[in-house]
């Protein structure tokens, strides 16, 4: 399927801009309007906050100006579940306004109620969550029907005109032959796939089902070598990224590449990893210790292969390296011999335990603006 035209070309043209000027850049802007959902998945953890957290939203203009700020040409808004958030049509249109890709990411179980609020655009795309196949996603999300409702989204957005491209995340314990089933599944419904393994939230409830590197590595070349190196299936996530996954490229991550907006701020130093939250994009790209962060570096991220977090490598390795991108995007994912050396995990530095020290300050942020506001903060722990 691959990216319209018109989409395509300004994200090409922005990258190859960048690339020449040098120094760091966003390619996505990551955005959580809002932490509430109406799900409680155990890999996740966001809606553990208290519900003086989980009643904030980002305003219309908020999210207007964390777009201006980086200037991305892409923005992929989660949360939570952001079909909860009312101003979100507008949010929508608001992007749209200004020509850039929105990916809309969605659990799928307000869709059928929510669709008639927007309009097909080659700019716009649902993004629907589903983590396998029945019976591997509704156990992911701990709630049976799940997987049903989705896929049910998925006919009608693509009934209506919409593109829709369905968002995998890989757990431990996942078997290789399922997933490829599924994969084969979504083929067949006409709809692209973005996979990624999962990240360890220090506030997921399941800290038990997280693929470490090894387990990763493995676990992908035995999902692509029953679809022709991954070249059976339509993914989003670019060749090299695939190629990693696969444990065929050693890439540091490029943590910069999607930045994330929260009700906290903008997160330091990545979309994962909360360490500390500042008021401006400039301030994040110019006060964040990138140096301190990553694998081999630090010990929270040890185990990370997500996309957010390696995509951007990628990319830049495809424009130095083009011939290598078109290379595994001919030949598929290789999936025997020796894999790339991985990178060396013994000077990381420890992990700090700093993440309930942001909830304290923005509760008194919410009680200072509003006196009352956050007393009642019983939110699950």
């Amino acid at each position: 399927m691959g990216l319209p035209v018109s989409p395509l070309a300004r994200i090409a043209a922005y990258t190859l801009k960048q690339h020449i000027r040098g120094g760091k850049y966003p390619l996505v802007l990551m955005l959580e309007p809002l932490f509430r959902c109406n799900l409680a998945c155990p890999g996740c953890g966001k809606i553990d906050y208290p519900d003086a957290i989980l009643n904030q939203r980002l305003s219309y203009d908020q999210c207007m100006a964390a777009i201006e700020e980086c200037g991305a040409p892409a923005v992929s808004i989660a949360g939570g579940e952001p079909l909860l958030h009312r101003d979100m049509p507008r949010i929508v249109r608001g992007f749209l306004e200004r020509k850039k890709l929105v990916i809309l990411c969605t659990n799928a179980l307000l869709l059928k109620k929510k669709i008639d609020d927007y309009r097909p655009s080659p700019f716009f795309t649902w993004s629907i969550h589903l983590d396998g196949d029945r019976q591997m996603h509704d156990e992911a999300v701990d709630l049976e029907g799940t997987y049903d409702v989705a896929v049910e989204a998925i006919h009608l957005a693509k009934a209506k005109g919409f593109r829709v491209q369905v968002n995998c995340t890989v757990f431990d314990g996942a078997d290789p032959a399922r997933l490829a089933a599924f994969f084969d599944r979504m083929e067949a419904l006409g709809v692209e796939i973005t996979v990624s393994p999962g990240y360890a939230y220090e506030r997921a409830a399941d800290q038990d089902h997280f693929l470490n590197r090894e387990r990763t590595k493995q676990f992908f070349r035995d999902v692509f070598k029953r679809g022709k190196g991954g070249k059976a299936w339509t993914f989003t996530n670019s060749p090299l990224f695939l190629d990693f996954l696969a444990g065929n490229q050693s890439y540091e991550c490029t943590p910069w590449s999607m930045p994330l907006r929260t009700v906290f701020g903008w997160q330091k130093p990545c979309y994962l990893l909360g360490e500390g939250y500042v008021d401006s994009f400039s301030e994040l790209m110019e006060g964040t210790d990138w140096e301190q962060y990553g694998v081999g570096k630090y010990e929270k991220c040890a185990n990370c292969m997500t996309h957010c977090g390696f995509e951007g490598t990628a990319a830049t390795d495809a424009i130095r390296h083009p011939l290598k991108m078109l290379s595994v995007a001919r030949k598929g994912v290789r999936v025997e011999g020796a894999m790339a050396p991985d990178i060396d995990l013994s000077r990381q530095r420890p992990a700090e335990q700093v993440y309930s020290s942001h909830v304290e300050r923005e509760l008194a942020k919410i009680e200072a603006a509003d006196p009352g506001a956050a007393k009642h903060v019983a939110g699950r722990r």
